[in-house]
């Protein structure tokens, strides 16, 4: 900037000096205080152009940063309470998950008890009736033995008592029908 842009200004500072006015009666340099002004609004537009516009676009993205990583804060605390919910519920259905499990292992516990109780139970009558079927035979048997043996004594007392030897064959057959009719009739 020349000082011929200035010239007319500083003739009009220089003649309101000259002609003392109330603001020269205060102190104050009327030229000096129009420069001083002139050098602050330069300041400020250079400030503003290249200080505070910076400074505003750092701070607009330190904010920006600082939203950011509140906003991924907020999502990894979403997430966190997601994940524990959902570890819960896992964790409630794992373990209802076991309680059936253990109450079906406990009926099948008691299923195979009444399984084997009964299994117990038919086999045990089986062999009462097994040995029941045992006994009739051996009692059968017996019988059958005890009559031949009853018939030959008959027959070896009647020989002796008749002193001649009879047919064994055919008293043997006539006892066993007499026993028979003594059986019948005591039925």
């Amino acid at each position: 900037m020349s000082i011929g842009v200035y010239h007319p200004l500083v003739q009009t500072i220089l003649a309101a000096e000259t002609e003392q006015s109330g603001v020269a009666k205060l102190g104050i340099n009327l030229p000096s205080l129009v420069a001083q002004l002139l050098n602050f609004i330069i300041l400020l537009v250079l400030l503003y152009l290249f200080a505070y516009k910076p400074i505003l676009k750092m701070l607009d993205k330190r904010s920006e940063k600082i939203k950011e990583s509140m906003d991924q804060a907020e999502k990894i605390k979403l997430q966190t309470a997601q994940s524990e919910e959902q570890i819960r519920s896992q964790l409630e259905a794992s373990r209802k998950e076991g309680q059936a499990l253990i109450a079906q292992a406990s009926q099948m516990g008691d299923k195979l008890k009444e399984e084997a109780r009964k299994e117990a139970r038919q086999e045990a009558e089986a062999l009462i009736v097994k040995a029941r079927s045992e006994i009739q035979r051996e009692m059968e048997d017996a019988t059958d033995a005890l009559r031949r043996e009853f018939a030959d004594l008959a027959i070896k007392a009647a020989e002796k008592v008749i002193n001649q030897s009879l047919n064994k064959d055919s008293h043997r057959k006539l006892i066993d029908d007499v026993l028979s009719q003594a059986k019948t009739l005591k039925g």
